[in-house]
């Protein structure tokens, strides 16, 4: 029988890690595309060789928040400065609980006066609708759910594509029948592709220029056919599920912080307030890292490298727990290169019907829908490997990790346990199996160089958010 509420769910669990870890949901799914258009290595390939096209019209969601109120509300729930933010323009907009943990990140989209659009996944715009319900600012708001949560099954308001790769923007003077604007990285444009107006963000993944197009839901067929007739000279590939969950290896972005909601009196409300239907009541945790404390899964702007984003040139909620954390020594997020003979040693382990590893699934090996594996240097806890896969850019099983500032200097070694204890857990996603320790290198993030070339100091696009 399914809780009322989030808070009801934790207790007839006994508790927030327990209701996660022992929750049968797995990894988050890719709705909407295949999981492979032609197979999963070329397709990731692509995106640093020629171009590729993202559908991600199925797997986010997004909410629309307007009114006269509308950008003084969202100042007030993001650490973001909104100093210079105008019409036209995008960031990355990352909200956190009162004590200064993340909620999540999303994009947020200035499409007019008065008028945004946030995307991205559920729990930041749960924290956003859920203020916009309780507080007294003068703002609507309208959910567009991802289309595998849409009971109806009805069609999304609009599509949203990505084109990236070396090859993006010749594509896209093909496809527009003139050079590309010269936008700055996360501003905004209407551009005319197949005779339809096309909204146009300035963008980019793994470090290769591109653009994000959006539209009507009517409009997108005709535009997606435009841009897969422009790009077959340019090398164009049209990517899949499995491959699309992979590319934050190279960019460096981790993608499933778990949302800071599950303890604290003052979110009290809030846990009341979410249905016992909701993402954040049946969520999973998995992996070889265990803690009592749910706050030892939760994740500072430090943590994620968004250290920078906090601003504190408005109020926002939050404000007074991170200037309190600002002087501490903060993790940092790296890349962990993991050692291919130990990796060939934990696939191998397959064949032996005495000692097997849990599987890992290629190119994605994730199994929930919040990864949790420890990182040990000796027998200290290092920290926390949060995303694990495969890259075929690179030739590397590579992991996404936030690690004690001690630990995260790039030629570290390390030690990652893959695999539960105890034999593994209740979840469908595990099997029977052994843990087994594989060494791997702390490395730069993004681990691709181009990635890091684009992305760091200032002139880069983060540096300007």
């Amino acid at each position: 029988m399914t809780s009322k509420n989030l808070e009801e769910a934790m207790k007839a669990a006994g508790g927030p890690v327990n209701m996660l870890r022992h929750s049968q949901a797995g990894p988050n799914v890719y709705p909407g595309v295949p999981p492979e258009y032609t197979n999963w290595r070329d397709e990731q390939r692509a995106w640093q060789e020629s171009c590729v096209l993202f559908n991600q019209s199925y797997h986010m969601a997004d909410l629309a928040v307007e009114g006269p109120g509308a950008f003084d509300f969202l100042n007030y729930l993001g650490i973001n400065s909104f100093k210079n933010f105008t019409v036209n323009k995008a960031k990355q907009f990352v909200p956190v609980t009162p004590d200064g943990y993340v909620i999540g990140d999303v994009i947020l989209f200035y499409l007019a006066e008065k008028k945004f659009n946030l995307v991205g996944r559920i729990p930041t715009l749960n924290w956003i609708m859920f203020h916009a319900e309780s507080g007294k600012w003068d703002v609507k708001v309208e959910l567009d759910e991802r289309t595998a949560m849409r009971k109806d099954k009805s069609r999304r308001k609009a599509y949203r594509y990505q084109i990236q790769g070396p090859n993006a923007m010749k594509l896209m003077e093909k496809a527009l029948g003139e050079t590309p604007p010269d936008l700055k990285f996360f501003n905004m444009t209407t551009l005319k592709i197949a005779g339809k107006a096309v909204g146009a963000l300035r963008h980019g993944m793994a470090g290769q220029p591109g653009f994000e197009l959006y539209g009507p839901w009517d409009d997108g067929e005709a535009v997606h056919a435009a841009l897969v007739k422009a790009g077959e000279e340019f090398g164009l590939k049209l990517v899949g599920g499995r491959a699309y969950s992979s590319n934050t290896l190279e960019s460096g972005w981790i993608p499933s912080p778990l949302p800071a909601v599950y303890s604290g009196d003052s979110l009290k409300d809030y846990r009341q307030w979410l249905p016992g239907t909701s993402y954040e009541a049946n969520a999973s945790i998995g992996g070889s890292f265990y803690s009592d404390k749910i706050e030892d899964y939760y994740f500072t702007p430090w943590d994620l490298s968004y250290g920078g984003f906090v601003k504190h040139d408005h109020d926002f909620i939050g404000a007074a727990a991170l200037k309190e954390k600002q002087d501490d020594k903060h993790r940092v997020k790296v890349t962990l290169a993991l050692d291919t003979e130990d990796v060939l040693r934990c696939i191998g382990s397959q064949f032996d019907k005495e000692d097997r590893a849990k599987f890992m699934e290629f190119p994605s090996a994730v199994y929930s829908m919040h990864p949790f594996d420890r990182v040990m240097v000796g027998d200290n806890l290092a920290g926390v490997s949060t995303w694990v896969g495969y890259s075929s850019n690179e030739r590397k099983m590579l992991t996404l990790a936030v690690l004690d500032a001690d630990y995260a200097k790039p030629g570290q070694k390390v030690t990652f346990i893959w695999g539960e204890e105890n034999g593994g857990s209740k979840k469908p996603t595990v099997e029977s199996h052994s843990q087994y320790a594989i060494s791997a290198i702390v490395s730069p993030v993004p681990y691709a160089e181009v990635a890091r070339t684009s992305y760091a100091g200032n002139d880069g696009w983060r540096g300007k958010l």
